[in-house]
């Protein structure tokens, strides 16, 4: 096989493992390929799950997580990065610990519940994510429920949405997606600490 380093443009994705392949790693290669950017991954853990309902969860352990950067990183020359379903306060760390020590662009999915409502966090993720990764990235994409537990009020108006977008944007540059929030159509907004612009779109 072809070294890494002689490869295309190459982007990592450091994520959960989703079996029905919607979300997590499995979207994510193929989010990337469809951009022509080759994608390498960190597996944080591996869960059982479908379009009903989140049935396991098993974090891969911190020694694994750790071995799989070495191999990617010590083969390919990253260009920019992700995190998605971290899990735990501990692989948060784990994950930090990496990225504080290499120059790469990174976007923070602060990843704490499937699609179909099932929990992919232990207790403090959150909290971690916040203090460890956000000061780390480049952007910080949380949809409404991300953006509540990582600013500690409701978030279901545009005011509320702005205020948000404000008090994350202290730590990191933010992109807050609406599609949870209760309106006729969907309003992201994107906030880099000084300006805010919105965008709308059909729900």
């Amino acid at each position: 096989m072809e070294s890494g380093k002689r490869r295309k443009i190459t982007a990592l994705t450091v994520a959960g493992s989703d079996s029905a392949g919607g979300a997590g790693i499995q979207a994510d290669v193929k989010a990337m390929e469809a951009c022509g950017v080759h994608c390498a991954c960190v597996v944080t853990a591996v869960t059982a799950q479908n379009t009903v309902k989140v049935s396991e969860v098993f974090p891969i352990p911190k020694n694994t997580i750790l071995a799989q950067f070495e191999s990617v990183l010590s083969d390919f020359d990253i260009k920019a990065a992700k995190t998605g379903m971290l899990y735990s306060p501990e692989t948060v760390r784990t994950v930090a610990g990496v990225f504080g020590n290499h120059k790469i662009q990174l976007v923070v999915d602060p990843v704490t519940a499937a699609g179909v409502g099932g929990s992919l966090s232990r207790k403090g993720l959150a909290e971690a994510i916040k203090e460890e990764l956000l000061p780390l990235g480049r952007l910080v994409t949380p949809n409404r429920y991300e953006a509540e537990l990582l600013t500690g009020f409701s978030v279901r108006t545009e005011d509320d949405a702005v205020r948000a977008c404000e008090k994350i944007g202290e730590i990191c540059p933010v992109y807050l997606k609406g599609g949870h929030m209760e309106t006729e159509t969907v309003t992201d907004y994107l906030y880099d600490g000084s300006e805010l612009i919105k965008t709308e779109y059909p729900r």
